[in-house]
């Protein structure tokens, strides 16, 4: 099963206040650890929402919104993905996270991410093979 680790962001992430040396240290020994268990897939901080954009969807319309957003608590600071056997298992790792904002309270949510199966016979054949296809594509591309 794959997880998404979502960071909630705060008001000083959203300052655009960097971790400092001890914090990225720490989180880069939490990293490393994911890495030699073979659950990480992948791990990313985001820069502020004031450099970001929503897009909203009304049927055939589509409105640009430009940050900054509101309320940090409803954002995202950064994300791990990660691959586990089991939801009990992904809050076991994140558990083991060191606090992304040592100077306060973080919140990190675990959700799972869908699989192919969870989409049952809507997920035609076509469909499977055109994800496998990009999946390939994607994975063979140069970083």
């Amino acid at each position: 099963m794959r997880f998404m680790a979502i960071l909630r962001a705060t008001s000083a992430s959203e300052a655009g206040e960097m971790p400092s040396e001890a914090t990225i240290t720490a989180m880069g020994n939490y990293n490393e650890s994911l890495v030699r268990a073979g659950v990480l897939l992948a791990a990313e901080g985001l820069h502020p929402s004031r450099e970001g954009a929503r897009i909203r969807f009304s049927g055939d319309t589509r409105e640009v919104i430009d940050g900054p957003f509101a309320d940090p608590r409803d954002l995202v600071a950064g994300f791990w993905l990660i691959q586990v056997r089991s939801l009990d298992e992904a809050i076991e790792w994140v558990k083991r996270a060191p606090n992304p904002f040592e100077d306060g309270t973080s919140e990190i949510e675990i959700r799972r991410i869908f699989d192919a199966e969870d989409f049952g016979s809507e997920f035609t054949a076509e469909a499977r093979a055109q994800e496998e296809r990009l999946r390939r594509e994607v994975a063979a591309r140069p970083l």
